[in-house]
């Protein structure tokens, strides 16, 4: 009995020590993530209001001669620059941000799944940065000699940097976030919820979805809006062709075990018909929406049945008999007694 009684509490403490350990763990690499982002900030920091000014170049060089970026706020020119490299310590140290959390999932993983979320990462990773290098070098450009060339010429451009910012991030993550299409679709393949062949059906509803997502997450001008959606729709296609060539032989086993199960079911359905060689299931009439008994069916005429009834008596009448003769024939109890 006390053996039996200490071996709840021993899982019980075994388990509660295993959540402990992840939770330690938990903690420590998230301690690493804020020391790594703190170090990038600290390194940063001090070219702060230079990177500003890079960053602002798409929209400066752009602005009328005389015209200039404005701070509404007090603090704005000390907080501004203090956001924008905090920001920028985040993104720079997202490959390091996601080696930890891999670290931390990947013991929980299949070797086959860690085989494949090696590369997920590594490419999610360059597809984000290079979708903000297309909003920044592409994007930019366009969208803000279009912003500052349709205005009235008695207003005077000056953008507030603290709203500047928060429009250039916006536009940051709304394109690192579209350019991670391709792992989007190379995820929902692996997981089985779809193929190639039916997202490569579902293509208009995709390039409408991409215009909507851009109309969304870009400001409210045309531009923006199709030079998010082209490059979606573009890696779209990417991801539908590369997970038709990184899934070929698990897509070709499914397609043929389909084609087996198809053709059993046929086989099972032709096999159902018959039992045996020479009789075969027929469709009742009577169950026909159709028709609502047997074609073929005639009642009996009053003389057939009569007849028929006859015939019936007759042989009631023979079997009776049959019977009465076969006791009859049968020796009693008494009269074996009296031959004896």
């Amino acid at each position: 009995m006390a053996e039996t009684e200490q071996q709840p509490e021993e899982k019980s403490e075994s388990s509660s020590m295993g959540l402990m350990s992840h939770l330690i763990e938990l903690r420590d690499r998230l301690l690493r993530i804020v020391l790594a982002i703190l170090f990038i900030f600290l390194c940063l920091f001090y070219w702060a209001n230079d990177i500003y000014t890079y960053l602002a170049g798409p929209l400066t060089q752009h602005l009328p001669e005389g015209s200039q970026m404005i701070a509404i706020d007090v603090a704005s020119p000390f907080l501004t620059p203090f956001k924008l490299v905090l920001m920028l310590s985040i993104f720079l140290g997202m490959p390091y941000i996601l080696y930890q959390i891999w670290a931390f999932v990947a013991p929980g993983l299949y070797k086959h799944e860690k085989r494949l979320a090696g590369p997920l990462l590594a490419s999610s990773i360059i597809l984000f940065y290079c979708g903000m290098a297309f909003a920044f070098y592409v994007v930019f450009p366009l969208v803000f000699g279009f912003f500052t060339s349709v205005g009235p010429e008695m207003v005077s451009i000056s953008t507030d940097i603290g709203r500047y910012l928060d429009f250039v991030i916006s536009l940051f993550f709304g394109f690192g976030i579209a350019f991670e299409v391709p792992i989007a679709t190379i995820i929902l393949v692996a997981m089985g919820m779809t193929t190639p062949a039916k997202l490569a059906e579902k293509r208009p509803f995709v390039i409408v979805g991409a215009f909507v997502i851009g109309m969304l997450l870009t400001p409210p001008d045309i531009i923006s809006q199709v030079l998010l959606a082209v490059p979606m729709w573009l890696l779209f296609e990417a991801g539908v062709i590369a997970s038709s060539y990184i899934f070929a032989d698990k897509l070709k086993k499914e397609a043929e075990e389909e084609a087996a199960m198809a053709a059993e079911q046929e086989q099972a359905a032709a096999t159902s018909t018959v039992y045996g060689d020479e009789f075969d299931v027929v469709d009742d009439p009577a169950l026909d929406a159709n028709d609502s008994g047997h074609a073929d069916y005639e009642p009996l005429t009053d003389e057939e049945m009569e007849a028929e009834m006859n015939r019936i008596e007759e042989e009631e009448y023979y079997y009776d008999d049959d019977d009465e003769e076969d006791t009859a024939e049968q020796p009693t109890a008494d009269d074996s007694k009296e031959k004896k």
